[in-house]
């Protein structure tokens, strides 16, 4: 870490009443007294006049005790712009310089006030969408899914000083369940491991937000569908088969997850090349949705589409039309795109669906794509640590275990994922 002294605009862009500029860095005091012409009192909220520039509430935060551990400080401006610019252009001439994205995050977490998984939180929580987004993200923030991982870190520390025991004094007089303790308490670790990695990608889904691919025959109102979920014009509707050429997105929120609603083209026997690669880009997303919702006509043959649409693991037989009469079977919901009869009742089965793909209890979730990469080469190693035919490649794999653990948390051989990480966060943060 370098010893300069970062300042950025913590607040929204354009103009407000209030803009909040963040300082930290050693020269922090220095800089806000020439400011201000002396440091406030710690952690209490001044008022002052900055110069010629502004009146302002001022907070000085020396460190360690800070959000980065460094020494801080915090301004709120009156939020114009030639205010801001100001104010930055006083810090540059103090010599301070503008923060990266991340980059007080950064500090923090190489201060030791987070481990790696909470300042992912803290990414998540800025850019959670939704209630339940927000819910897991301000879990992982305050430390649950870090001390999951460190608490497994901290039994496999015993088990490889236990396992390092046995293989230093072989001749002295161990106690012989010693053995039986490491081999019961790596069988009981690779389990729970495994367990949390066995969990349908639930917290990635809902950090990710869910697809939903809405698929059938053509004319039987997949575009009016996904009007009438998304309540807004998405996709042009005709009654010309074939009219959806490609796949369209609109964002809905079901169940308090963020979920993506797909129309695809109608699926049936192409009658030109473009049709044709419709029809495969359907299939595809199909394919790869968390869930397809099937639609067919009331008033006509169900699961005509069957036949086209790819095996998944998760559909919804949903039958529109039905203000044109016909009884749609049990299987389906029925709906009318049309009139909205029926629209709340699916709108409550897809919300139960997304919350059961998403719903997590007991141990905080798995969230990221990084940590599932690290927990399955741990669970690899514990799995190798069981069946090691020498007492030193079982150490060696127990190692193994728990140095891709510590990439979770940020405790080892971090070095090489921080830039994409902090480069995805926001200037200020």
């Amino acid at each position: 870490m370098d010893d300069d002294t970062i300042f950025a605009v913590a607040s929204g862009a354009g103009q407000a009443a209030i803009a909040v500029m963040r300082l930290s860095g050693a020269g922090s005091s220095a800089m806000l007294a020439a400011l201000c012409g002396h440091v406030p009192p710690p952690r209490r909220v001044s008022l002052r006049r900055l110069r010629d520039i502004d009146h302002a509430m001022v907070v000085w935060l020396p460190g360690p005790g800070s959000y980065t551990g460094e020494d801080s400080a915090e301004l709120y401006l009156h939020g114009g712009r030639a205010v801001l610019s100001a104010v930055a252009d006083a810090l540059v001439d103090l010599g301070a310089r503008p923060a990266e994205p991340g980059e007080f995050t950064r500090r923090a977490f190489i201060n030791g006030r987070m481990d790696l998984t909470e300042a992912e939180a803290v990414h998540d929580l800025i850019a959670a969408e939704t209630e339940a987004q927000r819910k897991q993200a301000l879990r992982q923030l305050e430390g649950a899914l870090g001390a999951l991982y460190g608490g497994w870190a901290d039994r496999l520390r015993l088990l490889l000083a236990q396992q390092e025991a046995l293989i230093d004094f072989p001749d002295e007089d161990l106690p012989p369940e010693v053995e039986a303790q490491v081999q019961s308490e790596l069988a009981a670790l690779h389990r729970e491991v495994a367990a949390h990695l066995d969990d349908n990608r639930r917290g990635e889904r809902l950090r990710e937000g869910l697809v939903f691919a809405v698929a059938g025959r053509p004319n039987v109102g997949k575009s009016s569908l996904v009007n009438a979920l998304a309540q807004r014009d998405v996709a042009i509707v005709s009654a010309i088969p074939g009219t959806t050429r490609d796949a369209l997105e609109t964002r809905v929120v079901l169940g308090g997850v963020p979920v993506t609603l797909v129309d695809t083209a109608g699926l049936r026997e192409a009658v030109d090349e473009i049709e044709a690669e419709g029809v495969r880009r359907a299939q595809a997303r199909a394919a790869a949705a968390d869930l397809v919702i099937e639609v067919v006509e009331a008033t006509k043959k169900v699961g005509d589409s069957s036949n086209i649409l790819p095996p998944r693991p998760f559909q919804l037989l949903v039958a529109n039309k039905i203000d044109l009469g016909g009884a749609p079977p049990s299987s389906a919901i029925g709906v009318s795109a049309l009139t909205g009869e029926g629209l709340e009742k699916l709108r409550i089965r897809l919300a139960d669906a997304a919350r059961s793909l998403t719903e997590s209890s007991g141990s905080p979730p798995l969230t990221q794509a990084r940590h599932r990469a690290a927990l399955l080469e741990a669970v690899a190693r514990l799995a190798g640590a069981q069946t090691a035919g020498l007492p030193e490649l079982r150490a060696e794999d127990l190692r193994l275990a728990l140095r891709a653990l510590g990439r979770i948390t940020g405790s080892v051989g971090v070095e090489d994922i921080l830039d994409t990480l902090f480069a995805q966060f926001c200037i200020g943060k």
